[in-house]
């Protein structure tokens, strides 16, 4: 009895940090919507910036064994896998980098409401995506709920196609990053990351050099920019790998809608946003479609 008392007591702050990681995302488009009169390209430049200089100091101080562990992996790799995990990395930092860029423009021009719709399909079109491309097996409810969320999303775009499209665009690049998660296997995520937006600097650097926009200098902005940058980027993707440790993937899947529950909650009341009647039963279908797709995990939760 007390071995279960003492595990249960290890376990939960691991469940903590998997509900901190969605609990953080949820209040994203807060700072972003601050930063409005700013450019979506200034808003992400500075982001990826501050966030690669953040994420490789706290790597190189705290995880330098991390480091060099993934380099002797990756060296001892024939020369075929390695040429494949570069360009899977290569790939990812692009669909990384176009979900942020499409992500902050959304909040601050199109929506709040748009970019928490991206975060519900998500998870359904990453399981497309691995049924499609990567040839996962699908149980049958797990199919049902896909074809009840294209119902949904059929409602959501007779009203306001331009939202849909946005959030399809935002939910379909962060799949396809998550699926390229998937199939790079044996590197540390965090590293894995770090070397990513690394790669993001060669994007933007480019750019900035050639458009030679002015440096912003209001100090509201480098204070968001600096939060979002470790409080909304760097904090919540190491809880969640640190929840993993401990945590299944399916439950910390799971725990992730808190994530457009919240961001939905203030698009309604802090940002007033209109929510129309018909996109009450158009999410009410989106939401039978989580549950269906997610019941067999959140039964056997329950049972044990």
């Amino acid at each position: 009895m007390e071995n279960i008392k003492q595990d249960t007591e290890s376990r939960g702050k691991y469940f903590l940090a998997a509900f901190l990681a969605p609990l953080i995302w949820g209040f994203m488009a807060v700072p972003i919507r601050l930063l409005k009169n700013w450019s979506a390209e200034d808003i992400l430049h500075y982001r990826i910036l501050l966030a690669v200089l953040l994420l490789w100091l706290f790597n190189l101080i705290f995880r330098i064994a991390e480091l060099k562990v993934d380099y002797h992996h990756f060296q001892q790799l024939p020369k075929n896998k390695r040429i494949r995990i570069s360009y899977l990395t290569l790939f990812s930092a692009i669909f990384l980098f176009a979900n942020w860029y499409t992500y902050i423009y959304c909040i601050n021009s199109i929506s709040v409401q748009a970019g928490a719709f991206a975060y519900i399909l998500c998870p359904l079109i990453t399981t497309a995506t691995g049924y499609f491309i990567l040839k996962e097996n699908l149980s049958t409810t797990q199919k049902l709920s896909l074809l009840i969320a294209g119902v949904g999303v059929v409602m959501l775009a007779t009203g306001s196609l331009t939202e849909v499209l946005w959030s399809i665009t935002i939910g379909a690049l962060y799949a396809f990053y998550l699926v390229l998660q998937r199939v790079i296997q044996g590197f540390d995520k965090l590293n894995m990351l770090a070397i990513q937006l690394a790669i993001c600097t060669f994007f933007i650097i480019p750019q900035m050099l050639i458009d030679q926009s002015p440096i912003p200098q209001d100090s509201t902005f480098w204070k968001v920019t600096l939060a979002m940058a470790l409080l909304f980027t760097i904090l919540p993707l190491f809880s969640s790998m640190y929840a993993l440790k401990k945590i299944s993937s399916s439950t910390l899947g799971i725990m992730l809608y808190i994530n457009p529950i919240i961001a939905f909650t203030l698009a309604v009341t802090y940002f007033e946003e209109q929510l129309d009647s018909y996109k009450y039963w158009a999410y009410g279908f989106i939401l039978i479609a989580i549950l269906v797709f997610n019941y067999d995990k959140v039964f056997a939760r329950l049972k044990r």
